[in-house]
C-alpha cells in the first residue's frame, strides 16, 4: 500500500539530541577531549567575567563559543554568519556546541564580539595547551625529539591596499596602479592590514603575507607549539629558537633534545644557538656553494637520519590547515587575531590526529 505524503509534527519530542548522533561518529571522541580540556580551563573562564554577585546579563558561555569555533575549522565554515545558520538547523552542530533543540542561536555579531574576549584572554592558546597535555598523558609525545618548519599565510588584504607610508588622504595614489613602481615594506604598508608584509619565498609571487610556524613532536607528528609572525627572511629561525626554548624549559639542562629542520635553517647563528641550548641540530645540510654549519659528526649519526625522515610529517599539519582550516588565506586582520586563528586551527588538527591515534590503539588492543 502506498504511503500518504503527509507531514505532521509531534507536540512533544521524546528523543534527545544525543540520540540522533551515531555512536561511531568521529565528533564523539573529539567532543570528549574538548570537554575535558574546557573543565580544566574553568579558572581562566572565571577570571574573564565579573562575579555573579554583581549581577548583569549573562554572557554567551565561553565553553560553547570555543566548541563553535572548533566546528568552524573542522567543517570549513567560511564565516560566522554561515556558522550561525548551520547551528540553527544542523542537529549535529547543536549537539557538539551544547545547545538544546529549543535554545536560540546567537546573532553573528554577538558571536564575533564574544569571540574577541576569548582572544584577548588567550583562551585559544590555553585550549591548545590542554589538548597537548592530554596527548602527553596518553604517552603520545616523546618530549625530546622535535621538528620545526614555517609556512606562508596570505593576509586578508590586496595589492591595492599597499600604499606609501607618507601618503595623505588627498593623495591620488590608491595603490591600484603600481606598474614600474618600486615598493618595499620600508616605504609602503597595507591600509587594510598594517601587520601584513609584502613577501615572497622561492618562486612564489610577492603577496601580503604572514608566516605561520609549528613545532611538532616526532613520535606521532602532533603539534606542540604554534605561532604566527610577520613575514621576513629571519622569521623562521627566530620563531624556531623561541619554540624550542619553550620545550627546553620542560627538561633538565643535561637532557639533550633534537630538532629536525630543512635547509633553510642551516645558518651558523641558528646552529650555534641550538648547541647553546643543548639541542642537537638535526638540520638538513645546505652545501650548495657553501659549507654547511651543521657538524659532519651530527649529520653522520643515526638519530640525524631518523629526524630527517620524521620531520616530513610537519607538512601534514600545514596541508590540513590550508585545505580544511582555510589558513591559506586568513579571514581576520591583525597579527594577534591571525595568530589566534592559526593556533585554533592547529588545535583542531591535533584533535583529529588524537582521534585517529586512539582508533589505532583500539584496533591494536583487539
Amino acid at each position: 500500500m502506498r504511503g500518504a505524503d503527509t507531514f505532521t509534527e509531534s507536540l512533544f519530542l521524546m528523543k534527545r539530541l544525543d540520540d540522533f548522533v551515531p555512536t561511531g561518529h568521529p565528533l564523539r571522541p573529539i567532543r570528549e577531549m574538548v570537554n575535558k580540556a574546557l573543565v580544566a580551563m574553568n579558572d581562566l573562564f572565571a577570571d574573564m567575567y565579573e562575579a555573579d554577585i554583581k549581577g548583569g546579563r549573562p554572557s554567551v558561555a565561553p565553553e560553547k563559543l570555543l566548541r563553535a569555533m572548533l566546528l568552524q575549522v573542522l567543517y570549513s565554515v567560511r564565516s560566522e554568519r554561515m556558522l550561525m545558520e548551520q547551528i540553527q538547523y544542523n542537529m549535529l552542530f547543536r549537539w557538539f556546541v551544547g545547545l538544546s533543540m529549543d535554545d536560540a542561536v546567537w546573532v553573528p555579531t554577538v558571536f564575533t564580539k564574544n569571540r574577541q574576549r576569548l582572544i584577548a584572554h588567550d583562551a585559544v592558546v590555553e585550549l591548545f595547551n590542554q589538548i597537548v597535555a592530554q596527548a602527553d598523558e596518553q604517552e603520545l609525545l616523546s618530549g625530546e625529539h622535535f621538528s620545526v618548519d614555517g609556512t606562508l599565510i596570505q593576509a586578508w588584504a590586496g595589492h591595492k591596499s599597499f600604499v606609501p607610508k607618507d601618503s595623505t588622504d588627498g593623495d591620488d595614489s590608491d595603490g591600484a596602479n603600481f606598474r614600474n613602481q618600486r615598493r618595499s615594506n620600508e616605504t609602503h604598508e597595507s591600509s587594510t592590514d598594517g601587520d601584513a608584509r609584502l613577501y615572497r619565498k622561492g618562486k612564489t609571487a610577492s603577496e601580503l603575507r604572514f608566516m605561520g610556524h609549528t613545532l611538532t613532536d616526532n613520535r606521532n607528528g602532533l603539534v606542540v607549539n604554534a605561532m604566527v609572525t610577520q613575514a621576513d627572511g629571519y622569521a623562521e629561525r627566530e620563531a624556531a629558537k623561541a619554540m624550542i626554548n619553550d620545550a627546553r624549559q620542560a627538561h633538565e639542562e643535561e637532557t639533550t633534545l633534537t630538532l629536525g629542520a630543512d635547509k633553510g635553517y642551516d645558518a651558523k647563528e641558528f646552529i650555534e644557538a641550538l648547541q647553546e641550548m643543548n639541542v642537537l641540530p638535526h638540520v638538513a645540510q645546505n652545501t650548495s656553494g657553501r659549507k654547511s654549519a651543521v657538524p659532519d659528526a651530527v649529520a653522520a649519526s643515526e638519530g640525524y637520519a631518523i629526524s630527517q625522515q620524521k620531520r616530513k610529517r610537519i607538512e601534514q599539519g600545514f596541508g590540513w590547515a590550508k585545505t580544511v582550516g582555510h589558513i591559506r588565506q586568513v579571514l581576520v586582520r591583525g597579527l594577534e587575531k591571525v595568530d589566534q586563528m592559526f593556533v585554533l586551527t592547529m588545535t583542531a588538527y591535533n584533535l583529529t590526529r588524537l582521534r585517529t591515534l586512539g582508533q589505532v590503539r583500539l584496533q591494536g588492543a583487539r
